[in-house]
């Protein structure tokens, strides 16, 4: 195969088992999506959403999230991990969008890549989550599927997503990262990987991958 056939027969292997892609994390609006992005760093989407309700049900709007305290933000997310930088984010930022942005979030990855510990991963979310806009956040399962199908270096996260873009259509991305991030999780994991199971990488993955996997299967 070529690397253009590859790519089309990803895209068309994942709209097959994803036809429709929810978003991982449980929100309302682009103020909730932009909390529960920032708190999912270095934690789980799964851990996420057990405590986004606690929050949100006290504070889901900067408005309401400024009368809060970051000893009380912080009390409440410790269970995601990271608490003491988040809570601090999480308010500072609050408090810019009230004042810069009348209570709004932003819609332009550079301003929102601005607010206190928003990274480019969190801002490339929310624009493409929340507003449709095209982007391509990449995640931990995109970056390990990227290089086990041939598709980037696997050098650094920004590479990953400078081939992502490249590759792909710009009107698939919103959807397709998404349906990478789904895959990754149910079939191409980085602990637990069986191949037999991941047919995209069985397929088209890149030949010194799929050697390893076996060399280390005949060890085990």
């Amino acid at each position: 195969m070529t690397k253009s056939e590859k790519v089309q027969y990803t895209i068309s292997t994942l709209q097959q088992l994803y036809p429709r892609v929810p978003v991982p994390l449980d929100h309302r609006d682009p103020y909730t999506l932009l909390i529960a992005v920032l708190l999912s760093a270095q934690s789980t989407d799964v851990r996420v959403n057990q405590i986004t309700p606690i929050l949100f049900a006290k504070a889901d709007n900067p408005y309401a999230m400024v009368r809060l305290s970051v000893d009380e933000i912080r009390e409440i997310i410790k269970p995601v991990g990271l608490s003491p930088m988040k809570s601090k984010g999480i308010h500072g930022l609050s408090k810019i969008l009230i004042e810069k942005y009348n209570g709004e979030v932003p819609k332009e990855i550079h301003l929102l890549e601005e607010l206190p510990a928003v990274g480019h991963k969190t801002a490339s979310v929310v624009v493409s989550q929340a507003f449709g806009i095209p982007a391509f956040p990449v995640d931990t399962h995109i970056h390990r599927l990227m290089y086990r199908w041939g598709f980037s270096s696997g050098k650094n996260v920004v590479q990953t997503e400078k081939d992502a873009k490249r590759l792909f259509p710009k009107e698939l991305w919103n959807t397709l990262h998404l349906q990478i991030i789904w895959y990754g999780r149910e079939y191409s994991p980085a602990r637990g990987w069986d191949l037999d199971k991941d047919i995209i990488t069985k397929t088209i993955g890149r030949k010194t991958v799929i050697a390893e996997y076996y060399r280390n299967k005949k060890t085990r």
